[in-house]
């Protein structure tokens, strides 16, 4: 029944050398790391647009309830 599920296996490579998995776990690790940094950094940045944001809607409702003042 599921017959077709199974195919996909029968092409991948398990090399008898383990040895040829370290450039894997190598690229593996640092492009972890980099998605972390990446991902840091755009929160960070977002946090500061977010509250540069606040900012400028504050001082736009602040001109508009001194405009309906007048």
């Amino acid at each position: 029944m599921l017959h077709f599920l199974q195919l996909g296996f029968l092409y991948l490579y398990f090399p008898e050398d383990k040895t040829e998995y370290i450039p894997v776990v190598i690229e593996l690790v640092v492009l972890v790391i980099l998605c972390i940094f990446v991902f840091r950094w755009l929160k960070r940045k977002s946090k500061k647009d977010a509250a540069k944001a606040k900012e400028l809607e504050d001082r736009i409702m602040q001109a508009k309830k001194e405009q309906l003042e007048k």
